[in-house]
């Protein structure tokens, strides 16, 4: 018996009792972005509180709920608010959302965040397409007795972010007319902020951008056969290469400046996502 898949089939079992629906692209909002969820052609809404033995986001402004419906036609399943590791959760909670979602049927994780910029080239307010991420800060959501339910023992994560995929945003972005950056995301447990010189350690790392959240869930998409796709929305540079001391409201305020262009792009993105899959 594994606990962690026990708990995870006693999660579907919950929701299959309330919600009959079958998405087929999964996409997680990040901060500033939870309204987008409103917008869409609503089917049905499950708030976590409601799946038995479901993890319940605590950061405020996140609504801790699945909307299901479609945009342009194509089925999803939104998250309004995600799970971190800083909130004291176990990594295999802050991924069971996750895999959730793919036993409901999804076959694309689109992920999104609001992110610190570690590059010079990067403004507050930026779009990054995430092209590769590093995650050795927090503990792998595959440590422990594998599920091969899910997946292999141990996966290869030589191309976590679907380069198909990445072509359709980088041509939806362009049709659009909305700048995009490219690059790699690095996750750090939180919930502080990076020192200057963290900053740096990302930076010779290889990294663009800094969160507290993303590449875990990707880990676990992964593991499981996913597509993924992710953008993160820069809300700051981080310490160091600024002289204005940094703050969460400062990070939800650029992230809702930047809401409207961003809710554009992801509902184009997936539109055209959906005729490659």
């Amino acid at each position: 018996m594994n606990p962690v898949y026990d708990k995870l089939k006693q999660c579907y079992t919950s929701f299959r009792d309330k919600i009959d629906f079958k998405p087929k692209i999964a996409l997680i909002l990040g901060s500033g972005l939870g309204g987008y969820a409103d917008s869409i052609q609503i089917e049905a809404v499950l708030n976590y509180s409601e799946i038995e033995g479901f993890p319940v986001s605590t950061v405020k402004g996140h609504k801790g709920r699945f909307v299901f419906g479609y945009i342009g036609g194509i089925p999803v399943v939104v998250m309004q608010g995600r799970v971190h590791y800083y909130e004291g959760y176990p990594i295999s909670e802050v991924v069971l959302p996750v895999r959730l979602m793919k036993l409901m049927g999804a076959e694309v994780l689109f992920l999104t965040n609001a992110a610190g910029g570690v590059n010079y080239n990067f403004r507050s307010g930026d779009f990054m397409m995430i092209t590769d991420h590093i995650s050795d800060f927090v503990p792998s959501p595959l440590i422990g007795e594998n599920m091969e339910e899910l997946g292999l023992r141990f996966p290869d994560m030589s191309h976590v972010y679907d380069s198909e995929l990445q072509e359709v945003i980088r041509k939806t972005a362009q049709s659009l007319n909305i700048p995009l950056q490219e690059g790699v995301y690095i996750q750090l447990t939180g919930p502080n902020f990076e020192t200057p010189h963290e900053v740096k350690m990302c930076r010779i790392m290889g990294a663009d951008a800094v969160g507290m959240s993303t590449a875990c869930e990707a880990v676990a998409a992964n593991h499981m056969g996913m597509k993924i796709c992710g953008i993160s929305c820069i809300s700051n540079l981080c310490a160091g290469m600024v002289e204005q001391p940094l703050t969460h409201e400062e990070v939800q305020e650029t992230a809702d400046r930047a809401a409207p262009l961003f809710q554009k792009l992801i509902t184009e993105t997936i539109v055209n996502l959906a005729k490659s899959i």
